[in-house]
């Protein structure tokens, strides 16, 4: 009966996510590991949770649903630091805009490429087209070209989650140092979880990558359906 109560509960969602994220910052914390990454630990712990006490998605997706709600004013609040940066936008704009341009195009070519390898037909092919984009554009493309939109963001979390863990690895690898470069990676390539890790380094960083990630977005809603149509 309690479990009834608590599970039924429109709180229930909303609470068992906050809970979850909170203790995978603690872990982020307490590691200090690129795997030790709060969305991750808390999407895992959250699957666990349901699948050990056969709870359906809908029943905690019922208050959970309303955190997602956050997601586009969220965004929009990336504005402030990319006005308190204002002047090295004003200083860089042309290899800001390079950057945003070809992260947009080298990843419908992987994903075109790869489709193609694994023999996708039209509905995988479109589905995965705005992987690197935040998922508030991203799913509203995918309904548009008539993909699977649970899959799109999923690939768009999953896109996320390797931009937040390994981008910093990679951009070490490549000797890739300077703070616009590294803003303008993370924000066309991961979007708003690669703009959070952004944040952590820099406030410039931040400010760049919130920057590429709100123009890859509109950028790449007004070229898709020219992608779109090569499968």
């Amino acid at each position: 009966m309690m479990k009834e109560a608590i599970v039924g509960s429109v709180f229930f969602g909303i609470i068992l996510t906050i809970i979850t994220f909170y203790m995978g910052n603690l872990l982020k914390r307490k590691l200090k590991h690129p795997l030790a990454n709060p969305i991750l630990i808390s999407g895992m712990a959250v699957i666990g949770i349901l699948v050990f006490f056969d709870i359906d998605f809908d029943t905690y997706n019922k208050g959970a649903k309303y955190i997602g709600f956050l997601l586009t004013p969220a965004t929009v609040c990336l504005a402030i630091p990319l006005y308190e940066e204002l002047q090295h936008l004003k200083n860089n704009w042309l290899a800001i805009m390079s950057g945003i341009i070809s992260g947009i195009i080298s990843s419908a070519v992987t994903v075109f490429v790869l489709s193609l390898a694994f023999k996708l037909g039209h509905q995988e092919y479109v589905t995965l087209l705005p992987k690197s984009i935040t998922a508030a554009i991203g799913m509203a493309i995918s309904k548009q070209l008539d993909g699977v939109v649970s899959i799109t963001v999923a690939i768009i979390i999953i896109t996320g989650l390797i931009g937040n863990i390994m981008g910093e690895f990679i951009l070490e690898k490549f000797n890739i140092k300077h703070p616009i470069a590294k803003g303008v990676a993370y924000g066309s390539s991961s979007h708003a979880l690669g703009t959070s890790k952004a944040m952590e380094i820099g406030e410039l960083e931040g400010a760049i990558s919130g920057l590429s990630l709100a123009v890859s977005g509109i950028l790449t809603v007004f070229s898709v359906s020219m992608f779109a149509s090569l499968i």
